[in-house]
């Protein structure tokens, strides 16, 4: 774990919660300058994770950047309210008054999962204010996707049973649902589960640490945790347009990098070739490179993914 330079910023307001978040400018004076010049850079982490998933490529990006990383609403050390309706358009929102209001520049946003749909979402919404999009392995359904499919296996049709938290029967509406989700919520935060799944989603498992590891258990703790896991777990997808529509609006360039062994994305071939078409349907100027990675290539091979965007933010 490389040692962070990043500055904690003063507390920020969203919503009435509070929000936490980061920033890093070059150190040297030299390349303070050529900072100034260029648009700023906004790290957004997925599920589960936080500010700290961008340990590795935080001091990189700096040397020529000014970098933001931001905690979405109900992860990490930001605010989890258990009121508010969690989902793509509540976190698109909340990236774009962080630019309007903390950055006030042109600003590229990379996002990695939930939070590469977050950062496409924004990025469309911010229009002329975005310089540019960068996806890692990101989340999200096109129009010509179904959202609620029946699964077949019985782990999956529970799952499904769970995260509708609907029955006629109040018993199991309010009792039995709840004690299933806290028991899954229990698990999901244990060390050794932690570590298992992100060897399972890390194809080369050496940057899966102590630090990483605890990095995702400690938000775990907080109060509110548990409800929002529970209001993430019950919603039926990202509650926002589809990524075809997304692209459409979209008047920034893109840079589409992908972990090509993701084993959490549903048939990732066809996902990846999908998201590739619709942008140049959408006449967008994108690239796009496949990286022997998993879910998170961020943080599993933060060398190669440094050098991808470092080369796409000078010729951009």
């Amino acid at each position: 774990m490389p040692g962070l330079a990043p500055t904690p910023n003063a507390p920020w307001d969203y919503l009435g919660h509070e929000i936490y978040s980061i920033r890093s400018i070059p150190q040297e004076s030299k390349n303070a300058s050529n900072a100034n010049n260029n648009p700023a850079v906004l790290l957004v982490h997925g599920f589960g994770a936080s500010t700290d998933h961008w340990r590795f490529n935080i001091p990189v990006l700096s040397s020529n950047y000014e970098v933001h990383a931001i905690d979405l609403v109900g992860f990490g050390r930001s605010a989890k309210p258990a009121e508010l309706d969690y989902g793509g358009e509540l976190w698109k929102e909340q990236i774009v008054a962080y630019v309007k209001e903390r950055i006030g520049k042109k600003t590229v946003i990379i996002g990695n999962s939930l939070g590469g749909y977050a950062a496409l979402a924004a990025g469309a919404a911010l229009q002329s204010e975005s310089a540019g999009v960068v996806l890692l392995n990101a989340a999200g359904y096109f129009s010509d996707e179904k959202l609620d499919v029946e699964p077949k296996d019985f782990s999956a049709r529970m799952r499904k049973i769970i995260g509708k938290g609907i029955s006629r029967d109040l018993l199991v509406k309010w009792f039995l649902y709840p004690l299933i989700q806290r028991l899954i919520f229990e698990n999901l935060r244990r060390p050794s589960v932690i570590k298992n799944t992100l060897k399972q989603v890390y194809i080369d498992p050496t940057n899966v640490d102590e630090y990483l590891i605890e990095s995702i258990r400690r938000p775990s703790l907080d109060p509110g945790a548990f409800a929002v896991f529970q209001k993430v777990f019950q919603a039926r997808g990202l509650k926002g347009k589809p990524i075809d529509k997304l692209f459409q609006d979209l008047e920034a360039p893109l840079l589409l990098l992908w972990g090509s062994s993701d084993p959490w994305l549903r048939n990732a071939k066809a996902k990846q070739e999908k998201f590739r078409v619709f942008a140049e349907k959408a006449s967008l100027d994108v690239k796009e490179v496949l990286l022997n990675a998993g879910h998170c290539p961020h943080d599993e091979i933060p060398d190669r993914v440094n050098q991808e965007v470092l080369t796409w933010l000078q010729t951009s």
